[in-house]
Parts: structure tokens; C-alpha cells; sequence
């Protein structure tokens, strides 16, 4: 069993497992195209223009600088997304993110009391956006850049609805009506 299935309960259920959007890797992808094409032009340089000794140098320096700029704007991102985790279950929705450190937050269910999303024009085309959640009592939390948000938003509101609602009445075709509704509509209301 991997994760986050051996951080839930023995009998919570998971429902959902996301990272964040692709898209917060295009810059970390298109800085790792780009400082390899710059070092490789670099080094072409050195091969033409310079002598042994200050070619080995020129070489030694360019691979640092270019190793220096791969792990901090590739590889740092990159390790990131890959350690940041949405997940739902029937019980919380639990955020984790960090490498070294690990941060966390689990919210109830029962404590949700407000699920929205947002998200522009670029957003809407890649089917991402921040997800706001309000628990009854604390200011609400923004997730940013989370996979088909409206699909999230959607599933995350009926099952907090879910939840909320007793087993007998969960099955009630009326649940938005009254329970004496009938006699009302036999009166003409």
C-alpha cells in the first residue's frame, strides 16, 4: 500500500488523489530547454576559442552554472509538485506538500461549510483553478491549481451534503421542500 492510502484510517475510503496542475511545470520545463541550449552554445564557444587550460576552466564553469540553474528552477519545482498532495476521502479532505518538511492540513467534513472555486479564461482552458474552502470556523483556505476544479468542487460539495444529511433522509426525492409540503399544494400554496 502506497501513498496516501497508508496515511487514512482503516476504514476511510478514498475518493480522490490529485498533484497539482501540469501547467505550474511548463516554466520549470521551458528553463531546463533553454539553460541546456545556452550551455551547449557556451560550450561550443570555448571548443573554437580557447586553449586547453582555460577551455577545461570555461567548461567546468558553464557545467556549474548550468547545474546551479537546473536545480533551482527545475528540479526545485518539479520536487514540489511532485510532493504536493490533494486528496478527499469520505471522511476530510487532506492537503500535504513539503520534502524536508512536511506541512499538513486535514479538514472534517462535518466542519465544511462553504466549497467554492474560481478560475480565468487560461485556467478554464486547462481545466485547473483554486479551490476555496471555509470550515465553520476558521478563514478559508485556497488551493491553487487544482485539476478539473469544477469536477472537485462538484464532488466535494455532495459529499460534504452527503454528510450532513441524516441516513433516512439522504434517499428523499423532496429533500429542498418542506416534509408537509403535500398538504400545502392540496391548499394551493
Amino acid at each position: 500500500m502506497g501513498y496516501p492510502e497508508d496515511a487514512l484510517a482503516q476504514d476511510e475510503e478514498l475518493i480522490l488523489h490529485r498533484h497539482p496542475h501540469w501547467k505550474m511545470l511548463v516554466l520549470p520545463a521551458l528553463t531546463f530547454v533553454l539553460a541546456t541550449a545556452v550551455a551547449g552554445f557556451l560550450l561550443g564557444l570555448t571548443q573554437d576559442r580557447a586553449d586547453g587550460t582555460t577551455r577545461t576552466v570555461l567548461s567546468i564553469a558553464i557545467g556549474v552554472i548550468w547545474l546551479g540553474v537546473v536545480l533551482w528552477r527545475s528540479v526545485a519545482p518539479f520536487t514540489v509538485w511532485k510532493f504536493t498532495h490533494f486528496i478527499v476521502t469520505d471522511r476530510r479532505v487532506l492537503i500535504r506538500h513539503g520534502v524536508l518538511t512536511h506541512t499538513g492540513i486535514d479538514i472534517p467534513m462535518g466542519r465544511i461549510s462553504n466549497v467554492q472555486f474560481r478560475h480565468g479564461l487560461i485556467d478554464r482552458m486547462l481545466k485547473t483553478g483554486t479551490l476555496v474552502i471555509a470550515s465553520a470556523s476558521d478563514d478559508p483556505l485556497e488551493f491553487d491549481d487544482i485539476p478539473d476544479v469544477e469536477q472537485v468542487h462538484a464532488m466535494l460539495y455532495h459529499q460534504v451534503f452527503d454528510s450532513t444529511l441524516q441516513p433516512q433522509e439522504r434517499n428523499r426525492p423532496d429533500d429542498h421542500y418542506p416534509a408537509d409540503h403535500d398538504a400545502d399544494d392540496e391548499n394551493g400554496w
